[in-house]
């Protein structure tokens, strides 16, 4: 499963509303996270080589629901709605709000989390906040810095370790931490390897 080819298998299998629509509870997935806009879609796609497999929106807030993307029948992604944005309406807020934190504790199937948070500025509340919820919950966490090609290579590695840095002063932390081009196609490789050891259908999913 080593090679990036797998990974250009996955196919959108449904759209649901709230965790508990997912579908059965068994083998194994992984969830990709991160505030409106920030790039998830784009690193999805770049991920399986399929410009169109997840939707990229103009419009932030836009993705309301869970989009689950087969590998086979056992493994999948999981593209959850991007967190954020004032737009989306007080009740959706407020639904996730709920379901979110049940689903990262109580999703047997979930194996870890990508947090895809923009190398350019400094995490977010809500960023913190999903960090959080993962780590409570025992959760194997990676993070994505996504638009590395907007900054030139020291000054990237720079702004990662200060990512980094404004985490652990908010009292939170990620497992792996990334730089990511999805223009450029770089990190594609870094973040697979990081997923394969996830989906391995035997591994623990809990620190």
């Amino acid at each position: 499963m080593s090679e990036q080819r797998y990974y250009r298998r996955a196919s959108f299998r449904l759209s649901a509303p709230t965790p508990g629509e997912l579908g059965p509870d068994e083998g194994a997935e992984v969830a990709f996270a991160g505030r409106s806009n920030v790039g998830k879609s784009s690193v999805i796609n770049c991920l399986t080589g399929q410009r169109k497999l997840a939707r990229i929106s103009g419009t932030p807030g836009r993705t309301q629901t869970i989009n689950v993307f087969d590998l086979d029948e056992a493994r999948r992604l999981i593209d959850l709605p991007g967190y954020g944005y004032a737009k989306v309406p007080a009740e959706v807020k407020r639904r996730w709000e709920r379901a979110l934190p049940d689903y990262l504790q109580n999703r047997g199937a979930l194996r870890g989390v990508v947090v895809i948070m923009d190398l350019r500025h400094a995490p977010t509340e809500q960023d913190v906040q999903m960090v959080g919820w993962c780590a409570s919950a025992g959760l194997a966490l990676h993070g994505v810095l996504t638009k590395a090609d907007k900054l030139k290579r020291g000054r990237a590695k720079q702004r990662l370790q200060a990512v980094q840095r404004s985490l652990a002063e908010a009292g939170v932390a990620l497992s792996s931490v990334q730089l990511f081009s999805a223009l450029k196609g770089e990190g594609v490789d870094e973040l697979s390897g990081v997923l394969d050891a996830w989906l391995e259908v035997g591994n623990f999913r809990r620190g």
